[in-house]
């Protein structure tokens, strides 16, 4: 299917702010997506991703700033900026007592597609996702991973021409992750659809076209990979040393380097001439010795002086901070 796109962005933010309490969850946010665009906003938990993708899809308000889907405003426009957007958010929102095809089919029905296009699509949407076979079994009886994938398929019952995703692959195995991202890919391609994604996975966004990255609400650099790789990543030397006394010395003799370590690890940053010297010093001291080319991974730690990891939350977190559609979030 073709889509005539307009000639403005598919989704544009302009100096967007949100607080919640003394909580600054977004500080004068912009940028803007382009139509057809595969966009993630890479970020740790507690970076505002949610709370942003909450006020794209409408169901908060901005404190201050614009947000627009394709000409609408969404605090304006709501049902407008809504007709054209399929969302899939990072917590379960299937009717486990319906059937897949009755999830779909429920969602086709109240954004009034009609009964022969919404067949149309659900058996197209079905072979899409791999889901074919199970669309007479109870939604409550899929996996996690088939789940999600009935999740991203409801998500474009409707004529929806932008698709929101919030984490969805968090939790999920790598294979289960890298199925996903191909029906994305594959949506793209086939229904030139706009993407915007949220994750903490930084190997999952090596392949979108623009990376924003975000942390403490706030837009840090904004960029294809590998431009953002070239322009603030770094080489990286991951060190491990023989003994404890040895790690101490490394630590110490190369302080103004250091990234990061841990009880086995020392990671410094580096260049070609400073990896062979080190070597040639150091040898003997080292355990085992490996060179990381610049990465998005890298590109964080020299924005933001810190691992994207280090704020990762467990199942019961995102519980407690996605527990309610439409309540307060900061993710």
């Amino acid at each position: 299917m073709t889509r005539a796109h307009s000639p403005g962005p598919a989704i544009r933010v302009e100096g967007v702010s949100k607080r919640y309490g003394r909580t600054l969850a977004l500080d004068e946010v912009s940028f803007e997506v382009r139509c057809n665009e595969i966009f993630a906003l890479l970020g740790p938990n507690g970076a505002g991703k949610t709370s942003l993708l909450y006020i794209l899809c409408t169901l908060l308000r901005p404190d201050s700033g614009v947000a627009l889907i394709g000409e609408f405003d969404v605090s304006r426009q709501p049902l407008a900026a809504r007709r054209r957007l399929g969302v899939v958010f990072q917590e379960p929102s299937l009717d486990g007592r319906l059937t897949v095809y009755e999830n779909l089919n429920l969602h086709g029905l109240v954004y009034g597609v009609p009964r022969k296009l919404r067949r149309q699509r659900i058996d197209q949407m079905l072979a899409l996702v791999e889901l074919t076979t199970w669309a007479d079994r109870p939604a409550r009886s899929l996996s996690s991973g088939m789940k999600r994938r009935l999740e991203i398929a409801r998500a474009l019952i409707h004529d929806s021409e932008i698709l929101l995703l919030d984490e969805p692959t968090v939790g999920l195995d790598a294979q289960t992750r890298d199925r996903i991202w191909s029906y994305i890919r594959q949506l793209r391609e086939e229904r030139q659809v706009t993407v915007l994604v949220t994750t903490h996975y930084i190997e999952e966004v090596e392949t979108c076209d623009r990376v924003c990255v975000v942390d403490h609400g706030k837009v840090l650099a904004l960029d294809k990979p590998a431009v953002l790789k070239r322009n603030h990543g770094q080489q990286l030397l991951r060190i491990v040393p023989k003994t404890d006394a040895d790690h101490a010395s490394i630590a110490a003799r190369y302080a103004a380097r250091l990234q990061r370590q841990d009880e086995n690890e020392i990671i410094l940053t580096s260049d070609d001439a400073f990896s062979e010297n080190f070597l040639a010093e150091n040898g003997a001291l080292i355990r085992a010795l490996s060179i990381e080319m610049p990465s998005l991974e890298s590109v964080f730690l020299t924005l933001t002086g810190r691992d994207i990891r280090d704020h990762e939350a467990s199942p019961r977190d995102l519980t407690k901070a996605f527990g309610k559609i439409g309540g307060e979030h900061t993710g």
